[in-house]
């Protein structure tokens, strides 16, 4: 396995918690694509309260097979947005880890100025591994001196519109219909309705700009 991302300080999050003491669920419904396809070098752990410590690192050759198996079991292995079929497979991953066992991934893709968030899955909520992994992203998006961070997520996806917005996420384009279009010519599998029992129609862009100096 490859080491963590160097240059990345060690930290803990504490926003597993809520003031009044009650944890807050953080990633288990971060999930994006047009679909529903999201729950450097550098170093990047985090532990949240007495669990063991969560380590984030760039994914290697010998962890594809269960980045792979992982984006299966939360059915994106075939992310559809924009149009578009992407085989989320493909892109590099960022991973989170306990000890050995994996417990999130997030895959994104470089685009001159901008880094897209693909997909985001994390295996157990309220441990802020969503957002060590959203962190992990932001500071190699920087390293890459691109302008800003930007992802796909659903109309019917409430749970991630609040946790992107809390982390300073911002709506930025409306895309009318995009789902219903590529349920119709990309992927019939896409659902009807979706989570909270809304009609699955629109997709939704954030974006985050990022600093200038990194």
């Amino acid at each position: 396995m490859s080491p963590p991302l160097d240059g990345m300080r060690r930290l803990h999050l504490d926003d597993a918690a809520t003031p009044r003491g009650r944890r807050r669920r953080v990633a288990a419904f971060v999930v994006m694509g047009g679909d529903g396809g999201h729950s450097m070098t550098g170093v990047m752990g985090v532990a949240a309260d007495a669990l063991s410590p969560i380590t984030v690192r760039e994914a290697s050759a010998a962890d594809q097979p269960a980045v792979e198996a992982f984006l299966d079991q939360h059915a994106t292995a075939f992310v559809a947005r924009l149009g578009e079929l992407v085989d989320a497979r493909l892109p590099p991953a960022l991973i989170a880890t306990d000890g050995e066992r994996l417990v999130g991934v997030l895959t994104w893709i470089a685009h001159a100025d901008s880094f897209e968030v693909l997909t985001l899955h994390v295996l157990e909520p309220w441990r802020g591994t969503g957002t060590a992994l959203l962190d992990g992203a932001r500071r190699l998006a920087a390293s890459l001196e691109c302008r800003r961070m930007w992802l796909i997520t659903t109309n019917d996806n409430t749970d991630a519109l609040r946790f992107y917005q809390r982390r300073g996420f911002r709506l930025a384009r409306l895309h009318p219909g995009a789902v219903d279009r590529s349920r119709r010519l990309l992927k019939p599998s896409i659902p009807e309705i979706g989570d909270h029992g809304i009609p699955l129609r629109d997709e939704l862009e954030l974006e985050l700009a990022l600093d200038s100096g990194g």
